[in-house]
Order: C-alpha cells, then structure tokens, then sequence
C-alpha cells in the first residue's frame, strides 16, 4: 500500500483519534468512518420519500391506465 501524508489541523486530528479503538491507526479509524458514512448514505437514500408514491396511488394509477 502506498503511504501518503495529509496535513490537518490539531482539532480534527484529536476528533479523528476519539473514534479510534485501541491500537488502531489513523488510517483504521478513517477507513472505519467511511464504511460507515457509506452505510448510513445508502440506508438515506433507500428510506428517502423523494419520488415515493404511495400504493394506493399507484394502483389508482395502473388502474386508470390499464382499463378494459
């Protein structure tokens, strides 16, 4: 893996290293807030209401559209 140095200021170096575990790395703790960033982005997007339309809607809708 290659290493890279990133400069932050003191702040967000101490809040990083207050979600980091026992022994683990900057690069750990990062890599662990970012699975769950990614988690918790998905779980907003699949529980979002934008474009959601209700069931009975949509069957008023199939049934308007699909008459005999």
């Amino acid at each position: 893996m290659e290493i890279t140095t990133i400069q932050l200021s003191k702040e967000t170096k101490e809040k990083i290293s207050s979600f980091g575990l026992k022994g683990e790395s900057y690069d750990d703790i990062i890599r662990r807030v970012y699975s769950l960033a990614v988690k918790e982005q998905l779980r907003q997007f699949l529980m979002s209401d934008e474009g959601f339309v209700p069931v009975k809607d949509a069957l008023e809708r199939a049934k308007a559209k699909w008459q005999k």
